[in-house]
């Protein structure tokens, strides 16, 4: 590698650590970092998406260095956007600031960008380098390419299990199998994503709020996957941000009112034998904004999205204990009789979590699935 690239390998981390302030605070646009430096690597001016409908990171970069930004070199972590929208072009910005180079490391997905931006650019006669810190960039924004691709909100399984992946006992007590640091990391990223879905099951069950406690931050929206429309609108799910219940069953004019007094949006959703096509859901939840979505509990939603090849990710936190017996299994029954059918995981990372272990990866599917 040369100099030239090892400099551009820094600026651009640093341009990614910026990014990642947003994170929680910008959905569904990207989070984006950008740094503005001269031809002696000083930094003139930083900047990153702060919030919704605020100044992109481009611009906030340019104004931080002003009119020193002519004939610098401008590092930004995704393409600059060319939709006039609660803002205006950012490439349109970059242009009028007269940097001479823009080093960026992908480029948006987003059909009304796409390639846009980069052509503005180059045919103003700025220099565009596309590629430096790719990877790490698509890993900080993999929810936001997702959606922007497929046009579905990204779906997180997320499980808090024991090393014999039992997740309660066999009268169901689960609190609490995982110990403290890794509930504060579970709700920290619940701060950070769109929605968080349940089933039926676990609301009837445990009557969850599904808040973020433990850390700061925004609470998600509540999706709650009930075909047969057994949930209650008492339920203190449905007192939070925006709830959503997705069902199959529209129920009693009087029924729909009592869930839409408490601020309660009903979808009607497809299903088959009561159960909703979680992948049509995931699609509905993208159309509605929502980049990324954890799928909470239980263990029939688990079994149910698995089976339906709608899990993107998961999160396992996984504790040093065992139960062992009767205790409730993390997943359902995924109908599964050949091990050549079963879902697996690429890309797989571990974290330690005080004494927990969390284990993050992508799920690849088995073409031996239905």
């Amino acid at each position: 590698m040369t100099d030239a690239a090892r400099h551009d390998v820094r600026h651009m981390r640093r341009a990614l650590l910026l990014a990642a302030r947003g994170r929680g605070r910008v959905s569904p646009n990207p989070m984006v970092g950008a740094i503005v430096v001269d031809d002696h690597g000083q930094v003139l001016g930083e900047g990153y998406h702060q919030q919704i409908g605020g100044p992109h990171a481009e611009v906030h970069a340019l104004r931080a260095a002003g009119n020193r930004a002519r004939g610098a070199t401008l590092y930004c972590t995704l393409e600059p956007c060319t939709v006039h929208g609660r803002t205006p072009p950012c490439a349109e910005a970059v242009v009028a600031a007269g940097v001479r180079r823009l080093v960026c490391a992908l480029p948006d997905p987003d059909e009304r960008v796409s390639g846009r931006g980069f052509e503005l650019l180059r045919q103003a006669g700025i220099e565009v380098d596309v590629g430096t810190a790719a990877e790490a960039t698509a890993a900080l924004i993999a929810a936001y390419l997702h959606h922007r691709r497929t046009g579905r909100a990204l779906l997180t399984l997320k499980l808090g299990q024991t090393l014999d992946g039992r997740i309660a006992t066999g009268d169901g007590v689960s609190r609490w199998v995982t110990g403290e640091p890794a509930r504060r990391h579970a709700h920290r990223w619940r701060s950070w994503v769109d929605g968080i879905m349940v089933g039926a099951g676990t609301v009837i069950k445990d009557d969850p709020a599904l808040t973020v406690r433990h850390v700061k931050g925004r609470d998600p929206r509540a999706i709650i996957v009930d075909g047969r429309l057994r949930c209650t609108p008492s339920a203190r799910v449905f007192g939070g941000r925006e709830p959503i219940l997705a069902t199959a069953i529209a129920g009693s004019s009087a029924t729909q009112e009592a869930f839409v007094a408490r601020g309660v949006q009903i979808w009607l959703c497809p299903a088959r034998d009561g159960l909703i096509d979680l992948r049509q859901l995931a699609a509905r939840c993208g159309a509605a904004g929502m980049t990324q979505v954890i799928v909470e509990g239980g263990r029939t939603l688990a079994a149910a999205a698995l089976t339906a090849s709608a899990i993107d990710d998961v999160m396992v936190y996984v504790a040093p204990r065992f139960l062992g017996g009767d205790a409730l299994a993390a997943i359902g029954d995924l109908g599964i009789v050949e091990l050549a059918a079963t879902p697996q995981l690429a890309d797989v990372r571990t974290k330690r979590l005080g004494e927990d272990l969390l284990v993050t990866g992508r799920v690849v599917y088995s073409c031996l699935q239905d």
